[in-house]
């Protein structure tokens, strides 16, 4: 053994299985403490006014943490929770535990790194080593066939070359057992927060039931289970993953990955378990397709550094963003007057959650309809979203706002057409705006096109029980 005590810094790494950092720690200590640290930083309002965390991501990171202690005490162990700047506190707790290393996860952005690089300098001069570990891709750093430097700018050309040149890493062995001090440190442990510890309130709990997402190792592997084997889902996943109503359009493995409950290699095994003992087709490939997605985000981020928050992007675009907070504000609040817009809004402030197509759609409604500062969308999905993962949102925020490495120039989504395509029937609207209920079929998604007697007999009158629409909207031009 290379360590007496190691101290196991858990981050988005929040899981047992496939966890480099903790098999690389039991391997190398001869006692290992798991430590969970809460950054104030990270539940501050922005500058727009509203939490960095939000309500329901917070409470899913809190359900993962206390997954994630109750898995390590079936095996021995248990977590410290700490609350502070975890450069401060970690070393303060290493050097009081009496750990002569601290073992964590690499982070991509400059926002974790600086806390790294802080950690380190204040630990090195303790007296106390850190290793951290690559373990947040599909694909290994280490296993590329390009510099990071010379990371493909378009998606197609970096998935051809790391298909084509690399190899997925083999998923690391099952822990069974944790050899941790219990006795010793059981006055350190501490609990897990309450919402209002960080500033927060408690979510409303009549959000949409379809949304079964509860946060931990356990649920994810549960969901893999569930969605691979027990419904048979996967063969279909390419042909429903653009649903917008239940569960079970899409894998919704993203809350549990941004989190690191599961690692993308566990999915890739279970997929490739999948299709020798069931069906393998595009739909099977379509989830590995994703994860790769997935990769790219990170690996642009990587390379890129904090150009992906920049306003010009990593294409440097002049500035000539609006900075309407009224509108911007009718936006958040699903009141746009544009029902396929306002339903996807308030989904997401009701559940954190979205479709993929309905992120497309509010993103592009926001950057190109009505010309706002994309940054601002970025920084409310960060706020809000359930699995929020700072590569893929800001990534993805930058090819709506034309600014990142999308090879079109502008990636400009039709509101009427894509809900004539996704929610013809006005089923999504429906669900989430019960004010306009009433319209029948798609004239739900245009309601200023009824005339005033019509909405009067459905007791509608807009601009006052539902708002006018907050642009001219073009008709939709049908197709004979």
């Amino acid at each position: 053994m290379k360590f007496n005590r190691i101290l196991v810094w858990f981050r988005n790494d929040l899981r047992i299985r496939d966890n480099e950092t903790l098999s690389r720690a039991i391997q190398s200590g001869i006692q290992v403490i798991p430590v969970y640290c809460f950054d104030p930083r990270m539940y501050a309002n922005t500058s727009l006014g509203f939490p960095k965390t939000g309500a329901i991501r917070a409470k899913f990171i809190l359900e993962s943490i206390t997954d994630l202690r109750t898995s390590l005490q079936k095996i021995g162990g248990d977590i410290i929770i700490l609350q502070g700047k975890p450069e401060v506190e970690i070393p303060r707790l290493a050097e009081q535990v009496m750990a002569d290393a601290i073992f964590f996860s690499k982070e991509i952005t400059s926002e974790e790194r600086s806390v790294d690089k802080s950690l380190e300098k204040t630990a090195f001069s303790m007296g106390i080593a850190c290793e951290s570990f690559w373990q947040s891709t599909l694909y290994h750093l280490d296993d590329f066939p390009f510099p990071i430097k010379q990371t493909p700018e378009v998606f197609t050309q970096f998935r051809k070359e790391v298909e084509k040149q690399s190899k997925i890493r083999a998923t690391f062995s099952e822990i069974k057992e944790i050899k941790f001090p219990q006795s010793e440190l059981k006055s350190l442990l501490g609990e897990v927060p309450k919402l209002s510890h960080l500033g927060l309130e408690e979510p409303k709990s009549d959000v949409q039931s379809w949304l079964e997402m509860k946060g931990g190792e356990s649920s994810a592997l549960g969901r893999l289970r569930s969605y691979f084997w027990e419904k048979d889902l996967l063969k279909v996943y390419k042909e429903t993953r653009n649903g917008m109503i239940g569960m079970d359009y899409s894998s919704k493995f993203s809350p549990w990955l941004a989190l690191g409950c599961i690692s993308p290699r566990t999915i890739y095994e279970e997929v490739k378990k999948y299709e020798r003992e069931r069906k393998k087709n595009d739909s099977t490939y379509w989830l590995i397709f994703e994860l790769i997605w997935r990769d790219y985000f990170r690996f642009i981020a990587k390379k890129h550094g904090d150009k992906i928050f920049d306003i010009e992007g990593i294409k440097h675009q002049k500035d000539s963003w609006r900075r309407d907070k009224a509108q911007f504000e009718r936006w958040v609040e699903g009141m746009t007057g544009v029902p396929f817009v306002d339903a996807n809004m308030r989904e997401l402030k009701e559940t954190g959650f979205m479709s993929n197509r309905g992120r497309q759609n509010v993103a592009s409604f926001l950057v190109n309809d009505l010309g706002i500062d994309w940054t601002w969308g970025a920084t409310y999905f960060e706020s809000q979203l359930i699995d929020y993962d700072v590569c893929s949102n800001w990534g993805n925020w930058m090819y709506v706002g034309g600014v990142g490495n999308d090879p079109r120039e502008n990636r400009y989504f039709n509101i009427l057409r894509q809900a004539n395509n996704y929610d013809k029937k006005g089923e999504f609207v429906r669900l989430w705006i019960p004010e306009l209920e009433e319209i029948k079929g798609f004239d739900i998604h245009q309601p200023w096109e009824l005339s005033t007697s019509q909405l009067r007999a459905l007791k509608i009158q807009l601009g006052h029980t539902y708002p006018q629409p907050i642009i001219k909207i073009p008709k939709l031009e049908k197709s004979y």
